[in-house]
Formats: structure tokens, C-alpha cells, sequence
């Protein structure tokens, strides 16, 4: 379970001082499926990356599975968001030189994996999200969903409890997008906390739950049965 209380971000200082979050209290549920939705500028990407330690609140506090987040040296976060989370980002982030299945890898090498478990343990992944023929292949030789399914393998391969997508399907057909939600809707049916930040109704239609940012404060939060 993650619990957000108070958490203020702002950026800048003095009169350049740009407040973004305004005492955000959020609390997310072991296994949960959340969209989160809001026009440019309402603090959904800040929201996520402080959720997933890559950026660090102005006050309040964080607690993910009743450890308090935001006290630890950068080395101990580092851990812990290798170990509880998978980042999946719209423009992939994947390493152009490297084929598909040392994409997959990078994320074992530094958590210390042996050479033979990274192999095997990303080759699952890939197979996992239909790539299994596309383990040699480099990414610009894949289309924008195979770039995609490559991204979430890397997300799954150190096996986190959550995946968090940043408009994971923002660069993406419509047919493609339906596929990857699908693959994120199966995520979510095997146990993942699942939090996507998206602006399209369509993709939040996926979720069991609605938060939606305006201008750093949450207007609205509510849960359906899908």
C-alpha cells in the first residue's frame, strides 16, 4: 500500500518559486488499476515521480508499505525503486545500440543479477509480452507497440509489485494502444498495482479507478466496477 499525505512540490526558489502539487492525500491499495487524468500542466507527471522516488516532494510524506520514503540515501531509493517499481514511459527510453533482450537485461545488471539468470529472466519477459522472436533485433527495427512491449518486459524483469506508465500509449495507433492496455489490464489481474497517467478517457476506461488533477490539487477521485 502507498500513502501520500500533504505532499506539496514546488520548483524554484523565492520569486522564481513555482508551486506545482498542493497538499496532495492519496492512498493506493495493494493490486489497485488507476488512471490518472488531468489537462498539461496539473501535476500528473510530478505526481508519478514522486510516487516512484524519482523526484522528492517539498513537504508532506510517503509511506509505500509502511516504510517512510524520503528519509533514505539516494543509494537506498535506488534499491527500492528497483525492487517495488517498473517505470513505462511514451517515448520508450530503450538503448538504440543495444539489441531488445540487453534492453530487457540493463535492469538486472544493477541489481547484481548473474549473467545466465539475466538471460533467462529477460527471455521470459519478452516471451511474456509476444516478443520472443524479437529478442535480437534492435529498436529501431520495431514498430511503436513492439518498442512499447519492449519497455513494459524491462518493467516486469525485476518482477515489481508496481508498474507505473506515463502515457504509455501517447505515441501509439489506436489498435496498438488496445493492445498494450490489454496487456496492462492482464498485469493487473496477476497481482500489479497499476498506475497510468493518461489525458484520454479512453485509456482511463481501462481502470477501476479515476483520480483526476487540476492546477496541483486532486478534484476528483472515484472507483467503478469494470
Amino acid at each position: 500500500m502507498m500513502k501520500l499525505s500533504e505532499i506539496t512540490k514546488i520548483y524554484g526558489k523565492g520569486s522564481l518559486e513555482v508551486p506545482v502539487l498542493h497538499g496532495i492525500n492519496l492512498t493506493v491499495e495493494d493490486g489497485e488499476f488507476v488512471a490518472v487524468m488531468g489537462p498539461s500542466g496539473s501535476g500528473k507527471s510530478t505526481l508519478m515521480n514522486i510516487i516512484g522516488f524519482l523526484d522528492y516532494p517539498s513537504s508532506g510524506t510517503y509511506e509505500l508499505n509502511d516504510e517512510m520514503i524520503g528519509t533514505e540515501k539516494e543509494k537506498k531509493l535506488t534499491k527500492l525503486r528497483n525492487e517495488h517499481i517498473g517505470f513505462v514511459f511514451q517515448q520508450f527510453f530503450l538503448l538504440p545500440r543495444l539489441s531488445v533482450l540487453k534492453n530487457v537485461e540493463s535492469p538486472l545488471i544493477y541489481a547484481g543479477v548473474p549473467k545466465r539468470e539475466r538471460i533467462e529472466r529477460a527471455k521470459l519477459m519478452l516471451s511474456k509480452v509476444g516478443l520472443g522472436d524479437r529478442m535480437t533485433h534492435l529498436p529501431n527495427e520495431l514498430s511503436g507497440g513492439q518498442k512499447q512491449r519492449v519497455a513494459i518486459a524491462r518493467a516486469l524483469v525485476n518482477n515489481p509489485s508496481i508498474i507505473l506508465a506515463d502515457e504509455p500509449t501517447g505515441a501509439l495507433d489506436s489498435k496498438t494502444s488496445e493492445q498494450i492496455m490489454d496487456l496492462f489490464v492482464q498485469l493487473n489481474k496477476e497481482g500489479k498495482t497499476v498506475i497510468i497517467v493518461t489525458h484520454e478517457e479512453e485509456i482511463a476506461a481501462y481502470t477501476n479507478r479515476v483520480i483526476t488533477l487540476r492546477d496541483g490539487v486532486i478534484t476528483d477521485d472515484h472507483r467503478r466496477t469494470l
